[in-house]
């Protein structure tokens, strides 16, 4: 059963991000680079980047900005081979959502649809799945019209699927085919790695036999996937249309609610404004505060209600209800029926 505080922490949007794409860095970034043996604040300033960025909770890059943190890394470190031991750091790191989505996924083929959603939330990149007679190919497309990207990125795109691949069904999958447009690199280290040689191209592009992208992942478990996508489809939302004060709050609360943070100033301040100026955008949409408070929690009690076997008194907790009490007299106003009578399989008809 998940613990509450195991659910995803996706940053939050600000008024400044409707208007200017921009990608989250993952709060997994600061063990990570400790992982590789690299000074975190020297890479930020190779970046030309603050150099306390990440003691922030939601930070959020521009493309420009985004890659340059990739140089800062590349230079920094020196080694070439250093996307084989990010890529070690970042399976091995306690939670990363994009993880997370693809090994409770139940093969290669779906894990990769779902990275695809959610790619764009944290890289200049979205990936091109594809489906041939007798393969699967996973193309990165890059989303911004600036310089090509670091071949040390590319590499750790490239290097993440064969890993998770292999960490999923524990077996030594290889893929049919690696096609890159980098530089020069030791070839004989990533196609020992790989299994096979990166053949030079204009493209990004990683190949696997159907067969293999069909395998069963023994990491696969819907039952988990099911508790926490509402709130990657939240956020995949937010990116596809410009945002309504009302859906910035929902977003909000998505991620506070779990922490028993609903108060309105709470929500007001991670959105940067009063709660004076809060209350006058809700009205300006026709809401308030209070419905939106509760639409949230009654959606979020209904999925958790009828898609996971999560017990009332963890979903009171994942509502920030201070009682379990507290939270089936909600559900008795909002519906009408109790926590268990909507669990209950009803009687069919005759």
């Amino acid at each position: 059963m998940p613990h509450p505080r195991l659910l995803p922490r996706f940053p939050l949007f600000s008024a400044s991000m409707i208007t200017s794409r921009t990608y989250a860095l993952d709060s997994t970034w600061r063990p990570i680079l400790k992982d590789i043996g690299v000074s975190s604040a020297n890479v930020l300033r190779r970046a030309q980047l603050p150099e306390d960025l990440l003691c922030h909770e939601s930070v959020r890059l521009n493309a420009a900005d985004f890659y340059r943190f990739w140089d800062g890394i590349e230079k920094e470190l020196g080694d070439p081979l250093f996307p084989l031991r990010l890529c070690q750091a970042i399976k091995t790191e306690s939670f990363s959502p994009a993880v997370f989505a693809a090994l409770c996924s139940p093969n290669l083929w779906v894990a990769a649809q779902r990275i695809s959603r959610y790619k764009p939330l944290v890289a200049p990149m979205r990936l091109d799945v594809r489906e041939h007679d007798d393969t699967v190919s996973i193309t990165l497309v890059w989303l911004d019209q600036i310089p090509k990207p670091p071949t040390s990125l590319v590499l750790t795109e490239l290097l993440f699927f064969v890993t998770l691949f292999r960490t999923a069904t524990r077996e030594h999958i290889v893929p049919a085919r690696l096609l890159a447009d980098i530089g020069q690199v030791p070839d004989d280290a990533y196609e020992s790695y790989f299994g096979t040689c990166i053949r030079r191209a204009n493209v990004h592009q990683i190949v696997f036999k159907k067969a293999d992208a069909l395998r069963p992942f023994l990491t696969s478990n819907q039952g988990i996937w099911a508790t926490f996508e509402p709130a990657l489809r939240a956020r995949l939302a937010e990116l596809e249309v410009s945002a309504t004060v009302t859906a910035r709050v929902q977003a909000a609360l998505l991620e506070a609610l779990p922490s028993g943070i609903a108060a309105m100033e709470a929500v007001a301040s991670k959105l940067a404004m009063s709660k004076r100026t809060l209350q006058r955008q809700l009205e300006a949409e026709e809401t308030s505060y209070l419905k939106l408070l509760q639409t949230t929690r009654e959606g979020l009690a209904r999925h958790y209600l009828l898609n996971t076997q999560i017990p009332s008194a963890e979903i009171s907790f994942l509502l920030g209800f201070q009682e379990s009490t507290s939270f089936y007299r909600a559900y008795r106003n909002w519906t009408g029926l109790s926590p268990d009578q909507i669990r209950r399989p009803r009687p069919a008809k005759v």
